[in-house]
């Protein structure tokens, strides 16, 4: 079908100029000052919940574009028709088809006379290192016991299709002081700096702006690339399908660095699991695609496959990835609600959409909304998603088809190129098992994985303080610090450093870090600090960012809104995605676990057999 430039049939939200949502998000708004949207009963709780992205929407959308701007990214041709997605994530929207491409600004959720300009003097007070040797370090591990190792890794490989600062700047270090107690390896600790907006002219006023370096799209572009070179290397060029390596992994090939997956920083066992699963996925989708269209080419068979695949991956992320990890009654209704609507799953299976609105029928299938903003993803998104603590440093790889005796390896023996050698000496399947039956860490204070505060890149082999890279990395986005970022959530801030944590040994060490001044606390630090709502494994504050960019991410993508029909994903496609969970995937192409996982399980809680 021929390209066709639309209109996105609501080109604002209707609830922008109606007094009548106006009073119902001041009332919810109140009604969460008041008790907090979590003490309520569960039909309370939700609509006080809608009200407060309603808020949200209206109020923590902010445009980045509008500042001064030179040298966007280059813009090629059109794809052949509007059943496909561009590789680099451009023509999504057809009226802006530059909105989410990779190389494309992060946007804001702070006003952006608001984003915070540190300088070069105050960018490094306290010291990051500080900030991470005295409340960070992990003495003993604290586990989240309602979620496994799975959840932890299936946060990487989201985080690796949504948004890349790039690998920083290393002729431009940041120079942090250490006290001489402190055995780094280095004296004074580099980090590179973030790589400047290419962009923003240089010399113009206002706040930093950075570029995402991958497409802002949930198109699961951690598998697929974002360039045509890169996507290339990872097709068979047959039926459409990915390539995968002896052992039913994704290659890893060793002769050319730049290309080595396991030299690029980030790059773990459980990145590569999730890799390898889901091109399995995308192969047994192939398969499905090919069986109805025989007479496709490679081409059009490999397009349909990823546009259900990178949809799989959404729905699972928002229907049991998430309710895992913020388990509260109210928001596992309400995550499964963004994809279904009230209507809920099963009258949705039986007669489709009963309405247009994204409240009843869910957002997949619902008009296209922006809410008067061009869509991206934030520095703010960003900053609440650095969720390192979810990793364990201590791993057990057992057998998934016997009881044989498990492996003990640390973090750095799955990490970077020695991952090669697990892959070799363990299947997919056990490494599933091992990863389903073992706990998460809990991300809150003292409990930073050892092995990335003493980690070494893959790359260039720089020693790196990954928690002083966070504290550091936020700040440098012009992120504000936790106070403040509460203030312009409409939250109330914390009176004091026993306000912010109700530990009183941490409040005195969280007070005497930061020298008594609450306002200096850094952002990521009072998410770890403070009480959060009952079964959640991260913040309300950072919950706050989630339920406005969560929402976000499926309303702007026209993929999962104007163009999610059969038409565009074929029949089969569409059903294929209904039936998806993570346990179906898991036992699919690791029929190991068959035996292990129950077919309705929530994959991403702790599995039987955990200790």
């Amino acid at each position: 079908m021929p390209w066709r430039s639309r209109t996105p049939r609501e080109p604002r939200s209707r609830y922008r100029s109606s007094l009548l949502w106006r009073v119902y998000d001041g009332v919810s708004t109140w009604a969460d000052r008041q008790r907090g949207w979590d003490r309520y009963p569960l039909p309370i709780g939700l609509a006080v919940l809608i009200g407060l992205r309603n808020e949200l929407r209206r109020h923590n959308l902010h445009d980045t574009n509008l500042l001064p701007t030179v040298d966007l990214p280059p813009l090629g041709p059109p794809p052949g028709d509007d059943t496909t997605r561009t590789v680099d994530g451009s023509y999504n929207d057809p009226q802006s088809p530059r909105t989410g491409m990779a190389g494309a600004r992060f946007g804001r959720n702070v006003p952006l006379d608001r984003v915070t300009a540190d300088t070069a003097a105050t960018i490094l007070d306290p010291n990051p290192r500080e900030v991470s040797r005295r409340l960070l370090t992990r003495h003993e591990f604290q586990p989240a016991t309602s979620i496994n190792v799975i959840a932890a890794g299936w946060l990487q490989f989201m985080i690796k299709d949504w948004f890349s600062h790039g690998p920083g700047d290393a002729d431009k270090p940041w120079r942090l002081p250490l006290s001489a107690d402190d055995d780094w390896p280095q004296r004074p600790m580099l980090v590179p700096s973030t790589v400047p907006d290419p962009t923003r002219p240089a010399g113009s006023d206002g706040p930093p702006t950075f570029a995402n370096t991958l497409t802002h799209w949930w198109d699961l572009s951690s598998i697929y690339g974002t360039s045509e070179q890169a996507q290339a290397a990872f097709r068979s060029g047959t039926d459409g399908k990915l390539l995968i390596a002896p052992g039913g992994i994704i290659p890893l090939p060793s002769d050319d660095p730049a290309t080595d997956p396991t030299r690029q920083p980030g790059f773990w066992v459980g990145l590569g699991m999730l890799a390898s699963l889901f091109a399995h996925e995308h192969n047994a989708i192939c398969d499905r695609i090919r069986h109805d269209f025989p007479r496709w080419s490679d081409d059009e068979v490999f397009e349909r496959a990823r546009l259900v695949n990178a949809a799989v991956v959404a729905k699972i992320h928002t229907v049991e990835w998430t309710p895992a990890i913020i388990a509260h009654p109210t928001t596992k209704v309400a995550m499964r609600a963004n994809w279904f609507g009230i209507e809920g799953e099963r009258l949705h299976r039986l007669f489709g959409r009963l309405s247009s609105s994204e409240v009843i029928s869910g957002i997949p299938g619902s008009p296209r909304e922006q809410y008067g903003v061009p869509y991206s993803l934030t520095e703010e998104f960003a900053a609440v998603y650095r969720m390192h603590p979810l990793l364990p440093d201590d791993f057990r790889i057992k057998t998934a088809a016997t009881s044989g005796q498990p492996r003990e390896l640390d973090f750095t023996q799955l990490a970077g190129p020695a991952s090669r050698e697990v892959f070799g000496q363990s299947s997919l399947s056990d490494l599933f098992y091992s990863f389903g039956t073992a706990y998460a860490g809990a991300v809150v204070l003292n409990n930073y994985p050892r092995g990335l505060q003493h980690f070494i890149r893959p790359d260039n082999g720089m020693p790196m303080d990954i928690a002083a890279v966070d504290i550091l990395r936020i700040r440098e986005g012009g992120v504000p610090r936790y106070n403040e970022f509460r203030r312009l959530l409409r939250l109330r801030p914390a009176r004091d450093f026993e306000d912010l944590t109700q530990d009183t040994r941490l409040a005195a060490e969280v007070s005497e870090v930061y020298g008594g001044d609450i306002e200096k606390v850094d952002l990521m630090i009072g998410l770890f600090a403070e009480k959060r709502p009952e079964g959640f494994g991260f913040s309300d504050t950072a919950f706050r960012i989630f339920i406005l960019m969560a929402s976000r991410r499926l309303n702007s993508d026209r993929f999962f809104t104007s163009d999610y029909d059969p038409r565009v994903y074929t029949t089969a496609g569409v059903a294929w995605i209904d039936d998806a969970t993570m346990s179906t995937v898991l036992r699919r192409h690791c029929p190991d676990l068959a035996h292990r996982l129950n077919a309705k399980a929530n994959a991403f809680q702790p599995w039987p057999g955990t200790p």
